[in-house]
């Protein structure tokens, strides 16, 4: 009798279970070994092992709603959608817009770069998936976790577990997934192309009055867009006020730290197996792929386009950067730049066009979202 309680937890280990086991290992490889948004990819992993160890009749496994502990985080962080805006402060402390103002026109960037999504969550209709649920598809495409999450919590809880793994996937993914499409886009030539950038300096006045001003606006375009933009405006506000260093400290580091682990295990919770193993999964995973290869071809088609017409020239590769993955393909940009020119520097404008993608990725969700709410 004592061994066959013991041996309880074997009898109701399912064949799903273990191939969740793997996924969730694979994943926690990725984050140590390969470095892949390690942050998250490993809570995300190991929450996905800890939701698929067997239930024991009478005893909540840790992701039941009413009384596992990752269950009752889910409802009370997740569904309330705590978390995903409490990321948006910490990202917008984090985030310099000094870049963007010396740039402004890095800005049409940010918003060619999110191409992607619309065409993503059209492909995700032609799929069969309902109008929401793609639309939360779609989202992968602005290469920003916290939106895809924040738009898949209100839109398709069934897929937010999938949705979050391919966001974050392909975000570590930039460095792989960016240079082949750039390079089969554009010449040699235009790889090299220079770009003159003049430093100005930005008054304090501009960089306090900036979040104030973009969430007013954004607030009476869009009033659903408030939670999304308004958040991230509030944290860089705290940012570049000057009086509020030690808020700030703590938005980039404690709130951000502890909102990530957090949010990647909550997430990794939501990976049980009768959920998680279906075709819809891999045809996620798919989409997520093709929204990040055409948010890059959009920025990059983009700039091409955008040098029949005007006399000083794009490097078409910043136009890449105006996805929401900042700020590594921003780096990217400069290293294949450097690559095909060791005296080109075009970083600044790639960060421009980055900080640019992170605005475009949120107003994107946040048309989306006023759209079909």
């Amino acid at each position: 009798m004592l061994l066959q309680k013991l041996l309880v937890g074997f009898q109701t280990l399912t064949f799903g279970n273990v191939v969740m086991f793997l996924i969730g290992a694979f994943l926690i490889y990725l984050a140590i070994k390969k470095e892949y948004e390690p942050m998250l990819l490993l809570p995300i992993g190991f929450g996905a092992i800890l939701t698929n160890i067997p239930v024991v009749e009478g005893i909540p496994g840790i992701a039941d709603p009413h009384h596992g502990v990752l269950g009752i985080l889910f409802n009370a962080t997740i569904l309330t959608e705590l978390l995903p805006a409490f990321i948006f402060i910490a990202v917008g402390a984090m985030i310099d817009f000094s870049p963007l103002l010396r740039m402004p026109s890095m800005l049409f960037f940010g918003a060619a770069a999110q191409f992607g999504i619309f065409f993503t969550l059209l492909a995700a209709l032609l799929l069969g998936f309902p109008l929401k649920e793609a639309a939360s598809i779609g989202i992968i495409g602005a290469a920003d976790g916290p939106t895809s999450i924040f738009v898949a919590s209100r839109f398709a809880q069934n897929l937010l577990g999938p949705i979050s793994v391919a966001a974050y996937s392909y975000m570590a993914l930039v460095p792989v997934i960016q240079p082949p499409v750039i390079r089969a886009l554009t010449t040699k030539e235009e790889r090299r192309i220079r770009m003159d950038y003049h430093e100005v300096k930005i008054s304090k006045t501009v960089k306090i009055l900036f979040p104030i001003c973009i969430t007013i606006l954004a607030g009476i375009i869009a009033p659903i867009s408030v939670t999304l933009v308004g958040l991230l405006m509030f944290g860089n506000l705290i940012r570049e006020c000057g009086v509020l260093d030690r808020l700030s400290q703590t938005a980039q580091n404690e709130l951000a730290n502890l909102v990530t682990l957090l949010l990647g295990i909550t997430i990794g919770s939501t990976m049980q197996a009768h959920a998680f193993l279906k075709v819809e999964t891999m045809m996620i995973i798919g989409m997520g792929l093709v929204a990040f290869v055409f948010d890059t071809a959009g920025g990059v088609l983009f700039a091409k386009t955008l040098n029949l017409f005007v006399k000083e020239k794009y490097n078409p590769m910043v136009g890449a950067a105006g996805i929401s993955a900042f700020p590594m393909s921003a780096r990217v940009i400069q290293k294949m730049a450097q690559k095909e020119d060791p005296t080109n520097f075009i970083l600044m404008q790639a960060v421009g066009a980055n900080v640019a993608g992170q605005i475009g990725s949120i107003i994107a969700g946040s048309v989306v979202l006023a759209l079909l709410s």
